[in-house]
């Protein structure tokens, strides 16, 4: 091997490990990744529509904030809490201006139960005549199996199922958004940590997403699920007649959030400290988790990528790529959110 050739190598080696440390790590670290993106970056979004899920919060407040400071027109926020978005619309009314905080509207929603996420969509999509970005944040994070009153996965139903049933019901207005010449952008919040699911997941079956995994597994199974159905949508919506309406998935890295100070403590009471305080010197802020989101939601033009932070496409694992557990898993998710709603909520493209 020439002494050319060792050196590209090298490079690209090292290249490889600086995107790393920048997807997961805050500070000067994110300035080492091979593709840079800033909030500052983020485009005019004057007379656009969005949608965010878990905006009141974390790293979908960190989003709300930025697409309102750059000029949002509507902004649907879909959370839980109603001390939560009063203080995150407290905020915005600060520092923005309440005529920004006053762009937001709050649809209290579990993802979970999936016939109000139904009801929500519905009502989003009779209030205005466009939807042009719809941010999938929401999420369980790394905590004990549980199930949800449909007796289904509480991971896979907030994280996957019920942002599926949202999206489904949203498609019409995104789909009239990009017939009318504009770009509609979604984005799901997906991890590095699907690489943690279950080296036996299928998703061939109700039982098999029911079975305790421990929290990891759990988790990386709901962001695995995340990245097929990106595919999934890119294979069937995208590349099928709507070019103009992207989806792709994001890593936000470690962020210091909730999900890693508190929520942590439920599956690990001790070592969650680790998590916790251990690594907080290190994490992120809301605002630099939000960055890939913001990148995959106003500008890049591609489909179907899995994008880490700052705004780098990477390879997703083996599993993420698999034709048949994409194709399973969607089968999967129609068959459980038809059958446990009554057909009251369907998912459909």
């Amino acid at each position: 091997m020439s002494t050319t050739a060792r050196t590209g190598a090298d490079i690209s080696t090292l290249q490889k490990i600086k995107n790393t440390l920048a997807e997961n790590f805050g500070g000067p670290t994110s300035k080492l990744g091979s593709r840079q993106f800033s909030l500052d970056e983020c485009p005019d979004l004057t007379g656009k529509v969005a949608v965010v899920t878990g905006g009141s919060q974390g790293i979908g407040f960190g989003v709300a904030y930025t697409l309102l400071k750059h000029n949002l027109a509507k902004l649907y926020i879909i959370s839980l809490s109603s001390d939560k978005i009063e203080k995150a619309k407290a905020t915005i009314a600060a520092e923005l201006g309440r005529d920004k905080a006053d762009r937001v509207i709050w649809k209290q929603c579990d993802l979970a139960d999936w016939r109000r996420v139904k009801e929500v969509a519905e009502a989003i999509a009779k209030d205005t005549d466009r939807l042009d970005i719809l941010v999938n944040n929401s999420g369980r994070g790394i905590m004990n199996a549980q199930l949800t009153d449909y007796g289904v996965d509480r991971h896979m139903a907030v994280n996957h199922m019920g942002h599926v049933v949202l999206t489904s019901y949203l498609l019409p207005v995104m789909k009239k958004t990009a017939e009318q010449g504009n770009v509609v952008r979604i984005s799901n919040q997906s991890s590095n940590a699907h690489k943690g699911a279950p080296a036996d997941t299928k998703f061939a079956s109700l039982a098999e997403i029911n079975r305790d995994s421990g929290p990891n597994g759990q988790y990386g199974r709901s962001k695995l699920a995340g990245l097929l159905y990106t595919r999934y949508f890119d294979r069937n919506v995208t590349q099928k007649g709507h070019p103009n309406v992207l989806m792709n998935a994001t890593h936000p890295g470690f962020v210091s959030t909730k999900q890693s100070t508190e929520d942590i403590h439920e599956p690990y009471p001790i070592s969650g400290y680790a998590m916790s305080y251990g690594m907080d010197p290190f994490k992120k802020s809301q605002f630099e988790g939000a960055v890939p989101t913001v990148f995959a939601v106003t500008t890049t033009n591609n489909s179907g990528q899995f994008i880490c932070a700052p705004a780098t496409p990477e390879k997703a694992s083996e599993m993420a790529r698999s034709d048949e557990l994409m194709e399973n898993l969607m089968e999967l998710t129609k068959n459980v959110v038809r059958e446990r709603t009554g057909g009251e909520s369907v998912v459909s493209l």
